[in-house]
Formats: C-alpha cells, sequence, structure tokens
C-alpha cells in the first residue's frame, strides 16, 4: 500500500466567521490555551535529554531500582483498577416517537476515487429522518477523480453537500473541517474518514450517548474491515492486519476502562463524534498539529469536557497491509500524540483536567513515551554495569496490561458476533489472539523511541502522511 504526502502549510482563513470564533474564544487570563505552538523542538530536546540524565541517574544510585519498584506497585494498582471497571452500558437508541437532534456528517477527502461512492452512499441511506442530518464532504483539492464523482452525486443525494478547496487551501484535515465548520446546522458534528463504513442505525445508536453528563465527545470503536469474515478479504491473514485487528479492539478496551474510572477516554478521528458548543468552547480543531484527534482529545478535558468510548456500533477502516505502510502511519501518530504533551504541559501540571484524569494521563505518559524512551539508556547501563535493566518490572506490568485489555477487548466484540462466528472463537483462541496481540503492541517501543528523539533534533513539521485507500474491489 502506497502512501501520498498531504503538505500543511499555512492557515487558510476564508471564512471570517470561524476566524472570530477562534480569536474570540480565548480566556484573557489563560492565552496559552490557543497561542501558536512554538519551541516544540526546544522542549522535546529538553525532555529527551531529562529522561536519560534521569534514567542513568537511578542507575548510579543504591536505590534506584527500589524507586522503579515503588512506581511499578503504584501504577500497576492504577492497572488493575482499569482492568476491573464496568463501564456503562450502551443507552436505549432513538426510536421513531423520540427527538432526532441535528447532525452534521464531515469527511474531508483527498484522491480518494477507490472508496469515496461507496461513502456517500451508505452515509445517504443511514437509519436517519434525512432533514434531520447533513452530509458535508470536503475535496482538498483532489488530483483524481474525486471532485468529478462528489459533483456528479449531489445530482442523486440531498444530503449531500460538496466544499472544494483550492491548491493554496492549509490546514491539512483540520483546516478542512474548520472551514466548513460555519456552514454546518448540526448540533452534534460526526467526522468520518473516506474509507469509512458503518450500519445503517448508528446515529441513533450513539447518540443518546450525549445525555450522560458533561459529555463534548464520543469515540466508537474502531474496527479493521478486512479481518471480517463477510469482508472475505484477501488480505484477512496478513501478519499486520491480524495485529491492527486486535490492536484496535485493546485500545477501544483500554479507553473505554480509562473513562469507566474517570480517567481519559481518547478520540481516534474516524468515527468521532463532537457537540458543537465543546468543539466551539475548544476553539475548533487545532491546525498547528498533525493529530487533530489526538490534540483535541486534550483541549476537550482541559476544557472540562468528558469524551465516551463505546464498543457497539463500530467503524469499519482499511488497515495497511504492509510494515513500512505502518511504520509511516504510526510515526505520525506518535509524533502528534507527544506534540500535545509538549503544547499544553503547564496546564496538566496546573491540574486543569482534575486530578483523576491527571493521575491517568501520567500513567499513560510513562507506559507510552518515557518507557520507550528510556529503554535504550536503561540497556546500555544495564550492560556496562552488569545487571537487570531497571525498566523490566514496568516492561512486564505493560505486557500483562496489553495483554489483558487484548483479551478483554476481543472478548467485548466476541459477544456481539453471532452464534456460529463465537463458537469459532474460544477461550484459547482469545488468549492466542490477545498474546499475538500485546506482543505485536511491542512495535510501538521502536517508533516511539525514534519519535521523540527525532523531534529533539528537527525543527517543528506540520506535515502528515495519508493513507492511501483502495476499497474494497482491490
Amino acid at each position: 500500500m502506497s502512501e501520498n504526502s498531504w503538505q500543511e502549510n499555512d492557515s487558510f482563513n476564508e471564512l471570517e466567521a470561524l476566524a472570530a470564533l477562534v480569536t474570540e474564544l480565548p480566556d484573557p487570563e489563560d492565552p496559552e490555551v490557543f497561542r501558536g505552538f512554538q519551541g516544540r523542538r526546544k522542549k522535546a530536546a529538553i525532555v529527551f535529554a531529562m529522561i536519560w540524565s534521569s534514567t542513568i541517574a537511578l542507575h548510579l544510585v543504591t536505590w534506584g531500582y527500589w524507586f522503579v519498584l515503588g512506581l511499578t506497585t503504584l501504577m500497576s494498582v492504577h492497572a488493575v483498577r482499569l482492568i476491573l471497571a464496568r463501564p456503562c452500558d450502551l443507552p436505549k437508541a432513538i426510536e421513531e416517537d423520540d427527538f432526532f437532534p441535528m447532525v452534521s456528517l464531515m469527511v474531508a477527502a483527498k484522491n480518494e476515487e477507490a472508496v469515496i461512492a461507496r461513502l456517500v452512499e451508505m452515509m445517504c441511506r443511514l437509519d436517519y429522518p434525512h432533514d434531520r442530518y447533513e452530509l458535508w464532504v470536503i475535496n482538498d483539492n483532489s488530483t483524481d477523480r474525486t471532485a468529478e464523482i462528489l459533483d456528479q452525486m449531489t445530482t442523486q443525494y440531498p444530503q449531500l453537500n460538496v466544499f472544494h478547496r483550492p491548491a493554496n487551501a492549509g490546514g491539512g484535515k483540520s483546516g478542512a473541517l474548520n472551514q466548513v465548520l460555519p456552514l454546518t446546522r448540526g448540533e452534534f458534528l460526526v467526522v468520518f474518514d473516506a474509507d469509512a463504513q458503518v450500519e445503517t442505525n448508528f446515529l441513533r445508536r450513539v447518540l443518546p450517548v450525549f445525555d450522560r453528563g458533561d459529555v463534548g465527545a464520543i469515540q466508537v470503536r474502531k474496527a479493521i474491515i478486512q479481518a471480517e469474515p463477510e469482508f472475505q478479504s484477501k488480505d484477512a491473514n496478513n501478519f499486520w492486519i491480524r495485529g491492527q485487528m486486535a490492536e484496535m479492539a485493546l485500545d477501544s478496551f483500554i479507553h473505554q476502562q480509562r473513562s469507566a474510572i474517570g480517567g481519559l477516554g481518547e478520540l481516534r478521528g474516524n468515527g468521532q463524534l463532537v457537540r458543537r458548543e465543546a468543539l466551539i468552547d475548544c476553539g475548533g480543531w487545532n491546525e498547528e498539529t498533525i493529530t487533530d484527534d489526538l490534540d483535541l482529545t486534550f483541549r476537550l478535558h482541559l476544557n472540562q469536557w468528558d469524551i465516551e468510548v463505546v464498543t457497539e456500533p463500530a467503524v469499519y477502516e482499511e488497515g495497511v497491509t504492509s510494515a513500512i505502510a505502518l511504520w509511516h502511519q504510526r510515526n505520525r501518530w506518535a509524533e502528534g500524540g507527544y506534540q500535545r504533551y509538549l503544547d499544553y504541559w503547564r496546564l496538566i501540571l496546573q491540574n486543569r483536567m482534575g486530578t483523576r484524569k491527571t493521575i491517568d494521563l501520567a500513567m499513560f505518559w510513562m507506559l507510552q513515551y518515557v518507557m520507550p524512551t528510556a529503554a535504550l539508556p536503561d540497556f546500555l547501563m544495564a550492560v556496562l554495569r552488569h545487571r537487570m535493566m531497571l525498566t523490566s518490572p514496568i516492561s512486564a506490568m505493560t505486557l500483562v496490561l496489553f495483554l489483558f485489555s487484548a483479551i478483554g477487548g476481543l472478548r467485548r466484540v466476541q459477544r456481539l458476533k453471532s452464534a456460529e462466528e463465537r463458537s469459532l472463537l474460544d477461550w484459547a483462541s482469545l488468549i492466542a489472539q490477545g498474546l499475538r496481540g500485546a506482543v505485536y503492541m511491542f512495535h510501538w517501543f521502536a517508533i516511539v523511541s525514534t519519535a521523540t528523539f527525532r523531534m529533539s533534533i528537527r525543527p517543528k513539521r506540520l506535515k502528515w502522511v495519508k493513507t492511501v485507500h483502495r476499497g474494497a474491489d482491490d
């Protein structure tokens, strides 16, 4: 599967309504929330140096190993709470005599001729009153037949609205969504990728989750379409596809559990629903990041909005089928995820999210970024001093957490299958798949360790690599 670069240039400010919205929102007493994001390389270099020097220092002091054991114990307590949590059940779906809120579906598309027609047909046939939802597809200066296909389909589907961006439009996906936001009418905004596939009752089932407390956004479980039996893909047994299938189940489980204990649920881009009020409260999508979903996750929580994660219904998307494509995609995710810590660290340390969320965030920052960055100096010091790696206890705890989360996530997905499909997935099979998924997840160690080093020596880049979608017939 090939990859195309989608350059992000300067912000596009043609729509003055949105420009005014973003400039008026910041709190004068807290200007950093929406200030331009400067000095990422310097901050990344400082953090990188701190992690390396701290790791080396712990090897040189007599109590270093005991410090790591104590930290592992605290993190293990949090991990056990997470695994044992019981998330809320999905509320009753919207019925015919209920109120149907206005919804705007949004898709940013660039060179998506292989999948865009299928997406439009599916989205315009949802089991939801046609006068209560609209579909906005933003053609971001595609060079293939995407624009032509979309223009032809506008005559067939009255819900479809097409917005064509010129060649000089910037901001990437965030810029495309921001530009169309003032034109949308929905109380709730649903963002999909061009390869997304959902069930017809998707909106009826998910929208009632917004009735819970201060829910600003919802992320549905992402699933890999090639791994589904009914898809009958030639890539169904591809190692990377099977790994991504377990990874998505694991990811959904972890974030649903985090949300259940008062931690951070996270957005994943495709299949995310956002309350308009919450999005405006955050100033729209951030055009100074390469991962709009991960950045919006932090800004929602910093503004006291919750994010719920649901297992069913799911949004299906194409998985990448080669190691090179996976490396490019995950590097973008890792870099974008790290950028938000560098951008919002002062607000996080001020406990703007609340104590439970801050503690939860600290643990996963350790697992996702500190541990991979510390792995190399820890290994080198262990070899030089002929001793075990200091991070071994935390690494073991991480493997156990990933294993239980993968099994838990796969088990939840299994319960949604038919009786015939469930009979093919016994506990032995679940454990085997969970173990493979947990081991597969350790590719993040290599990706994150190189990403954190690269960000500390390279100037800020505002560019992301878009995965090419091939469609069902390839």
